[in-house]
Formats: structure tokens, C-alpha cells, sequence
């Protein structure tokens, strides 16, 4: 079979030679030949060319933290993301409500109290004047606080006496009574009586993110488990049936919901099994809640919260008992934890089963890590844990964080003295609750700024990242997190034909470039998903 020839082009190879290439060659998905334009002409004079116009090449992006099907369903739910005040959040609802079918539940996401001039948490008592018979959901942000209304509180029988969940909180008013707002496990009590999400959704939810993945140069996933229940079995088995037809154009690497480690254990399911397109990785554990909803686990109470620690959502000995269970059936770990209450105990629990751990070869990680104990910052690395993080989080949070952490956020989204102790750094997005725009994620880690204030004050800049170590965490971080790095996260031959094109030559040009620059194509497997309109393939 005749292979593909790209030419005329600057090509990061990310390889520890950091050398650059002009030409790269593909057969059978994965790269032949690569090195200056004019040698690879002579020696692939029967392959297919690709003038790649002097634009800039770099190993295709992968998210390492992303919810698949919830982002591409998110583009269908009522938006909330943006909101200024909850007088408008409430508005947008009202609007849902009245094209709504009789019957059917109202759905949205993406509302930040700490964004809204109220400051204070929603309840149903502001959504029941405009929904009294509809039943409303509304997850915030973060994913991790569902708003509901009265209708849906009867749908779910949760009155007074409903007790919390272990893991969970219902927030009740002066009367004891529940106001509308569920917290971290207790959603659970509202997604069971909610209408399933059918597998045909699930798979479209699939395809519409590929798609929006694919125009930002992102050719593979780390797809986790969240809040959503669909996030699970469900869309593993729909991972399974696109990747039988064929029509899974993203290379995934997905998380399995803790309940379902016994299960997977019993069946034979370890964590790697798979192949290049769809692998089975790790098993993803709550430790807390988060920042935005003040549940994150914290050592010392949030600053201006007398006695608010957040939320554990297992003790420190369970949380070594799951991390047990999990390397004693073949799994490893992504344990989610952003208070440093948190991160230390799931440490701890890593600690506790070292050995275990080294022998099946895990490559355990913590999911956000977004504040950490200065004691605890040298223990990643020492225990080979990866640090999953996603860099636009800081700049989004960077408010909140002052308001609720103060003087501790010194220690707060520390890629420079995690990376500085030897720790290793995957990148992604946390999507739906943030933008996947990988470059936008590269600019948030190498200004510590947001997009929309390019001459502001970087916070805590000493933490901040060069733009090759950023680019490195979106692709040699995230192949060496799912143990893959022996065929992606580099260019080079033998490899998967894996990467972007980039408008311009962001390694070399001001951080503000990274905000304009267009991904102009995106190849997986030698196969070209996505050609933006200046691009001929």
C-alpha cells in the first residue's frame, strides 16, 4: 500500500533531541520516515504528497482529563456557562421551560454561583415560580452541585427525613427541609429517577465531541468517569460499538467507575487492555468535592467558613482499601482530589501499596491536584504518581482561589515545582466544565493569565511553564500516563501518525500568538480528520 509524504514543513518532533524536521512520511498509520524534505523525496518517491505550506507540525494533543459523551451532549443542554448574575440564569430556564414537551425534565448546565452578584447558592425556591410542573436538573460548573426544583424533589421522594448519602449532602434550609441543592453523591438520588440517556444519544454525544475535538488538533482522550451515570458502562459499551463500525476517529483511553471494579476484576478486565484506538485505563475514585462548590477536602477550613473543611468522600483507610482492591485486580489508579487534605491522603494510600503497585507496573495518578501541602509536593514524584492536571483551571479559579484558600494558593496549580521535583505532568481540560481549546490551556500555563487579559498580572507566575514543557504535558505526559509512550507522544519513526498543523510557529512566537493561531489540520493515523479551509490534503 502506497504511503502519504508531508513536506514543507516545521516539525517538532518533541523527541529528546529536540530536533526539528522538514518531512515526514506515513505508511499503515504510523510514521516511516521523517527528516529534511529533500531525502525524503528520493526515498519515498511512490508515496502521495501533502505540501504542507512552511506551517508548523507538532505531536497531535491529547486530553487527559475529559468527559466525552457529557461534552457532546453539553452542546445541547440549557448553557448556563457565562451567566452574570442569577436573575439571568433563572431567565434562561424560563425560556427552556416553555418550549419543553409536557412531562419531560428540563436539563442545563455550567452555573457558578461565584460568578453572580447574589453570592449566594441557587435553590428551587427560584425555580419553582417558573417551573412548577416540569422537573428541573441544572449542574453547576464543576459538576459536582445539581440545582433542582420542587417537582423534581417529589420525582426523587426526597423530603425532611431523606438522610444524606454517605459521600453526599442534601442542603436543607432553617426548617430542615431540602432547598434544592444536592451535593457531590447525593445527585445519585436525583439521576435514578430521571429518564436514561439511550444509546443511540450516548453515541451521538460520542461523535459531536470527536468532531469539535478534531478542529483543535486533539487525536486521543483519557474519557473519565464523572458525575453524569451514562458516564460508565453505558458509554464504554458505546466506545465498543462505534470502534466496530469503524467509526471511532479518536483514540481513547477510558476510566471505569469504581463501583465497577469488582466486576471488572471478576471478568478478566485490566487496566492497557485494548488496542491503539480503545483501551481500558484506569479506575477513577472521588477523594472530594471541589473548589467552586467549597467541598473540596481541605486540612484547614476555606478562609471566611468557620468549621468548613469540605468533603471526604471516603475516609483515609478506605481510601487505601480501594487503591488495594484496585492493584490486587490488575487496575491502576486516577483518584480525583483538589483540597490538600485530600491529595495527602490519597498519597497516603498510594504510599501504603508502593510495592504492590511497582510490581504490576501502575502508573497511578492524581486527577487536578490543585492544591497541595508544601510537604506533600515532593511525594508525587517519589512515588511515581502523575500529576493530571488541567492548566486553565487556574486562570478560571484564580479568583475563587484568592477568596477561599488566600495565602495557601501559593501552593496552588503548581506544575513549575511539581515538574521542578521530577513529577510528571499530563494536561487536559476537565470538559464540559472548561474549554478544550488545548492552545488556550498552553497559554493559561505559560502566562498564568486568561485569555481575555492579555497585559494583566500573571498569578503566581513562579509556577508557570515554558511553552515546550506545556505542549510536552498535552503529548509525551499523556502517552507516558497510559503507558503508550513507546508509540505516541513523540514524532518519530515507528510511531503513530499522530499530529496537528498549526497556523503559526507558536514555540517560537510571544505566548499571545498561542490565543490567535488556527488549527489548520489534524492527522490520526495518517489519515487527515480534519482539514480547515486553507488546508488541501
Amino acid at each position: 500500500m502506497g504511503g502519504i509524504l508531508f513536506t514543507n514543513g516545521r516539525i517538532y518532533t518533541l523527541e529528546p533531541s529536540s530536533s526539528l524536521a522538514e518531512a515526514l512520511a506515513v505508511r499503515d498509520g504510523r510514521i516511516a520516515a521523517i527528516g529534511r524534505s529533500a531525502d525524503l523525496r528520493d526515498s519515498c518517491s511512490g508515496f502521495r504528497r501533502v505540501d504542507l505550506g512552511g506551517r508548523t507540525v507538532v505531536p497531535g494533543f491529547v486530553d487527559s482529563h475529559i468527559h466525552v459523551p457529557s461534552f457532546g451532549l453539553s452542546l445541547h443542554l440549557v448553557d448556563l456557562a457565562g451567566t452574570r448574575s442569577l436573575v439571568e440564569a433563572v431567565g434562561l430556564v424560563a425560556a427552556a421551560v416553555r418550549q419543553a414537551r409536557p412531562g419531560t425534565w428540563v436539563r442545563g448546565r455550567g452555573w457558578n454561583k461565584n460568578a453572580w452578584p447574589e453570592q449566594r447558592f441557587p435553590a428551587k425556591d427560584d425555580l419553582d415560580p417558573i417551573s412548577p410542573e416540569h422537573p428541573v436538573a441544572l449542574s453547576s460548573r464543576d459538576g459536582h452541585l445539581l440545582w433542582v426544583n420542587s417537582a423534581a424533589l417529589r420525582l426523587a421522594r426526597i423530603d425532611q427525613r431523606t438522610p444524606n448519602p454517605s459521600g453526599g449532602e442534601i442542603s436543607r434550609n432553617g426548617r430542615g427541609h431540602p432547598n434544592g441543592l444536592i451535593k457531590e453523591d447525593a445527585k445519585q438520588l436525583i439521576w435514578k429517577v430521571m429518564p436514561p440517556v439511550d444509546d443511540e444519544t450516548i453515541e451521538q454525544g460520542i461523535l459531536t465531541a470527536a468532531e469539535a475535538l478534531h478542529r483543535l488538533g486533539i487525536v486521543g482522550v483519557h474519557s473519565f468517569v464523572g458525575t453524569e451515570g451514562y458516564e460508565g458502562a453505558p458509554a464504554f459499551a458505546a466506545y465498543q460499538r462505534l470502534h466496530g463500525r469503524a467509526a471511532l476517529k479518536l483514540r481513547v483511553w477510558t476510566t471505569l467507575p469504581v463501583q465497577a471494579l469488582d466486576a471488572a476484576a471478576g471478568a478478566g478486565l485490566r487496566t492497557g487492555f485494548g488496542n491503539e484506538w480503545l483501551r481500558v485505563g484506569p479506575v477513577k475514585i472521588f477523594a472530594d468535592g471541589t473548589l467552586g462548590s467549597q467541598t473540596a477536602s481541605m486540612l484547614e477550613p476555606f478562609d471566611g467558613q468557620t468549621g468548613n473543611t469540605g468533603i471526604a468522600v471516603y475516609t483515609r483507610e478506605e481510601l487505601a482499601d480501594l487503591v488495594a482492591r484496585a492493584v490486587g485486580g490488575g487496575f491502576w489508579c486516577a483518584i480525583h482530589a483538589i483540597g490538600d487534605r485530600a491529595n495527602r491522603w490519597v498519597l497516603d494510600a498510594y504510599e501504603a501499596h508502593a510495592g504492590a503497585s511497582a510490581r504490576l507496573g501502575a502508573r497511578h495518578r492524581i486527577e487536578h491536584v490543585q492544591l497541595l501541602h508544601p510537604d506533600d509536593l515532593p511525594r508525587l514524584a517519589r512515588l511515581r504518581v502523575v500529576a493530571s492536571m488541567q492548566p486553565i483551571h487556574a486562570t478560571s479559579d484564580r479568583d475563587i482561589a484568592d477568596r477561599y484558600w488566600g495565602r495557601r494558593n501559593q501552593y496552588a496549580y503548581a506544575w513549575r515545582s511539581l515538574l521542578g521535583y521530577g513529577t510528571a505532568l499530563a494536561f487536559g481540560s476537565d470538559a464540559p466544565v472548561e474549554t478544550p481549546d488545548v492552545l488556550q490551556g498552553v497559554y493559561a500555563a505559560v502566562t498564568r493569565r486568561r485569555a481575555g487579559e492579555p497585559g494583566g498580572v500573571s498569578w503566581h507566575p513562579q509556577e508557570a511553564l515554558t511553552v515546550d514543557e506545556a505542549f510536552r504535558a498535552y503529548s509525551v505526559g499523556a502517552a507516558y500516563a497510559s503507558g503508550q509512550e513507546d508509540s505516541g507522544g513523540t514524532l518519530a519513526v515507528g510511531k503513530l501518525a499522530d499530529f496537528a498543523v498549526l497556523e503559526h510557529d507558536v514555540m517560537r512566537a510571544p505566548p499571545e500568538t498561542l490565543l490567535s493561531t488556527q488549527v489548520e489540520a489534524t492527522v490520526i493515523g495518517g489519515e487527515v480528520v480534519y482539514a480547515g479551509p486553507g488546508f488541501t490534503s
